[in-house]
């Protein structure tokens, strides 16, 4: 048998893996981090609180004292690991590697005003630190991944299978918090019941902490569930409309 004969491991990417890469990595509250250390140029593993940009892109809140951050000020490259083992054997679960280029994101610009608020929605405590002056974020833009859905499942994904380019991403960004504040308060239930019904949430105070195009964080306590909307809405008038339909459907079959 002749290289070119033997099987690949690969399938051929569809809608299905890659609804699984985008929902484990906009629903990790935390990722393993892989930078190059700067004296050596080895890999260098830590863990690091995980959020998301509307677009899509993991984003990370780190400290100037850690090894990561000097790491990524010397070299962008990273590489990003989601998806947490379950019950039983850790490598039967989904996990997903993003091989990234991180972006260092300034103090005084609008984009860290708002990164700064939704990632304190995701991860309420990092508001006790998010404001120290040592503290940055960065975005880790996506360069290619691969999925591993479990045993003969891999997938090699391009960047626009993890991104978001609706264009109503900056009319959504625009209204977030005001659809959050409205859906949280005039709809308290809607995000039980689409962690319960959508995402397999058994139990749990669920609130809503992100709206997108392309879906709906919700958190309860630790726990963070991704609801992936069937298709990214092009249209931001939309996001009533989708959010009705998904909870009218709901409570039909429920």
């Amino acid at each position: 048998m002749t290289e070119n004969d033997k099987p690949s491991v690969l399938r051929d990417t569809d809608d299905e893996a890659r609804r699984l890469a985008r929902t484990l990595l906009r629903s990790a509250r935390s990722c393993a981090l892989a930078v190059l250390e700067p004296e050596t140029g080895a890999p260098f593993a830590s863990r690091t609180l995980t959020g998301t940009d509307t677009d899509g892109t993991p984003v990370i809140l780190v400290s100037a004292l850690s090894v990561h951050t000097t790491a990524l000020r010397a070299d962008p490259r990273a590489s990003l690991l989601a998806g947490e083992p379950g019950k039983g054997d850790p490598l039967a679960h989904p996990r997903l590697t993003v091989l990234c280029e991180a972006e260092e994101v300034s103090r005084e610009s609008e984009a860290r005003t708002a990164l700064r608020e939704r990632f304190i929605r995701r991860h309420p405590k990092a508001k006790l630190y998010v404001d120290f002056p040592d503290f940055a974020f960065f975005r880790l833009v996506p360069l290619r991944a691969h999925l591993n859905g479990g045993f003969g499942k891999a997938f090699v994904l391009t960047a626009d299978d993890l991104l978001i380019r609706s264009p109503a991403r900056a009319a959504l960004a625009a209204m977030e918090q005001g659809a959050i504040d409205h859906m949280n308060s005039d709809h308290a239930e809607a995000a039980g019941v689409y962690a319960a019904h959508y995402c397999g949430a058994k139990d749990g105070n669920w609130s809503i902490v992100g709206l997108d195009a392309a879906g709906v964080d919700l958190a309860s306590g630790d726990r963070l569930k991704r609801l992936e909307f069937p298709h990214a809405l092009t249209d931001a008038g939309a996001l009533r409309g989708e959010l009705a339909r998904l909870l009218r459907e709901a409570r039909a079959s429920g």
